[in-house]
């Protein structure tokens, strides 16, 4: 019996494009980081965060976007930035009944994609 990966234990992309809709409604109403999102096709966005959030924890790779420091390069995002998300993204987790183990499991893989997004 193989194990499950978090992927799969939150319902696969669909149920993660629901966590990314919510998490993403808490971002644009947060004025420490919603200015960054101020030119951005949300719908675009949305998607491409689904795919990325879903590779991330497990799932299949769909994600064919840059790399994190590439993307991130001229935004400076600060840790303040950074730890706003990483409470926006847990938030949205826990609103859809992830436990708090899954949460940190999740969380930390972010954590691990820190130096590629802050100060860039």
């Amino acid at each position: 019996m193989s194990a499950t990966t978090l992927y799969e234990k939150l319902g696969g992309e669909e149920s993660i494009g629901k966590v990314v809709d919510y998490f993403y409604d808490h971002v644009l109403a947060d004025e420490t980081v919603n200015h960054f999102f101020a030119n951005t096709d949300m719908d675009k966005q949305r998607k491409h965060q689904t795919k990325f959030i879903s590779f991330a924890l497990g799932g299949p790779n769909h994600y064919t976007g840059n790399s994190m420091a590439k993307v991130h390069t001229g935004m400076n995002l600060q840790p303040i930035h950074f730890d706003a998300i990483v409470k926006h993204l847990h938030d949205a987790l826990e609103h859809f009944g992830v436990n708090e183990a899954d949460i940190n499991q999740a969380l930390n893989t972010v954590a691990t994609l820190r130096n590629d997004i802050l100060y860039k």
